[in-house]
């Protein structure tokens, strides 16, 4: 008889899961263990990746891309493999209004609380609704200290031909259409947002006429080619330069006297992630892992970039903290410029890196 009851409890039970599962949502959470990551390359400690796993048993594998419209390809064309990327400001904007990224569950971020307030609203994506500032920094130029007696202050020495044509085959330009025509536009004495077709038109002429000069376009090893003396000039971004000069103190980077772009990277999800509640929840515990006090500041001592996280400056470098390359000072930043979404324009910068590069 208690054997006969017994059995009646289980069968009961086996009945009755399936309602309870269905009570709590009709089936049981999808378990993520591994998380895809499209980044920059070099963008990162790689430590932290293990630290992650250790604590949340999730794997990161990274990808990488070489510029902002690399990463806005691969998501027009349908890749949906990605759970957490890094666009730039202006490219933020973009995939707002292209309608490409999800919206953050604030709840599940509560670092968010670390950032410093002049990264708490920011134009490309006011209020933080899609995306978390990762790493911001400038667009200059690095150069090799064996080779000049002075720093390079000047856009003059990559977009004069004059002075260019001295560092024929020794000097390199971003693989990056935003930037270069930035940077040519800037020298020009205009915006790096100029959306007027005449003075793109000539920020591409500028451009075209000095690329017998250039050794490569490159966003991704031009600190390796400095380092190994292959060029001695390189236009690129803060942190990669200086990155380098831990290993060589020969190199060294400057922001130039005519201005140059300011820039954020940031952290976000992409829209398609949202189809996947589980997916999601993963890639806002590694946004909220990669925003907490300490992991932000690891993470700026090995990339030697900014952090918007003021609650890290208690763990970054001093040294980091204190060079004017790294943290501006307030009468550099005057001559700093937030890149801004082109619009129409955006056809025209296009179509111009387009002829520059097949030129």
């Amino acid at each position: 008889m208690r054997r006969l009851r017994l059995l009646s409890i289980i069968t009961l039970v086996a009945l009755l899961a399936p309602l309870v599962l269905a009570g709590c949502g009709g089936k049981k959470e999808e378990q993520v263990t591994e998380l895809h990551f499209f980044n920059w390359s070099e963008y990162i400690d790689p430590q932290i990746y293990d630290d992650f796993e250790k604590e949340y048993g999730i794997h990161v594998v990274e990808d990488t891309f070489a510029s902002n419209e690399d990463l806005l390809s691969k998501l027009q064309a349908g890749a949906t493999g990605y759970d957490v990327i890094v666009p730039s400001d202006y490219m933020v904007a973009m995939m707002i209004e292209l309608g490409l990224l999800a919206e953050l569950d604030k709840d599940n971020l509560p670092n968010i609380s670390n950032l410093a307030e002049t990264f708490t609203n920011p134009p490309y994506d006011p209020g933080l609704v899609h995306c978390v500032p990762y790493m911001w920094g400038t667009t200059g130029i690095g150069f090799d200290w064996d080779y000049f007696d002075e720093p390079p202050d000047s856009w003059s020495y990559l977009f004069d031909p004059d002075v260019a044509s001295q560092y024929a085959g020794y000097y390199s330009l971003l693989n990056d259409p935003t930037e270069v025509i930035g940077a040519a536009l800037i020298y020009l004495g205009y915006s790096p947002n100029d959306r007027d077709p005449a003075h793109i038109e000539e920020a591409k002429n500028v451009i075209i006429a000095i690329k017998p000069y250039v050794h490569t376009f490159d966003s991704e090893q031009f600190e390796d080619l400095l380092s190994s003396e292959e060029i001695h000039l390189a236009h690129g971004w803060s942190g990669d330069i200086f990155m380098k000069q831990v290993e060589d103190e020969s190199i060294d980077y400057v922001i130039p006297k005519e201005g140059a772009i300011i820039w954020a990277d940031n952290l976000c999800i992409p829209k398609s992630v949202d189809d996947s509640p589980a997916r999601k929840k993963a890639a806002e515990l590694w946004i909220n892992y990669l925003m907490r006090a300490d992991v932000a500041g690891k993470n700026t001592n090995y990339v030697w970039y900014a952090s918007p996280n003021q609650a890290a400056e208690e763990y970054i470098d001093q040294e980091i903290l204190e060079h004017p390359g790294i943290y501006p000072s307030a009468e550099t930043w005057k001559r700093l410029t937030w890149s801004e979404p082109l619009g129409e324009a955006q056809a025209l910068y296009d179509r111009a890196w387009t002829e520059i590069k097949s030129e």
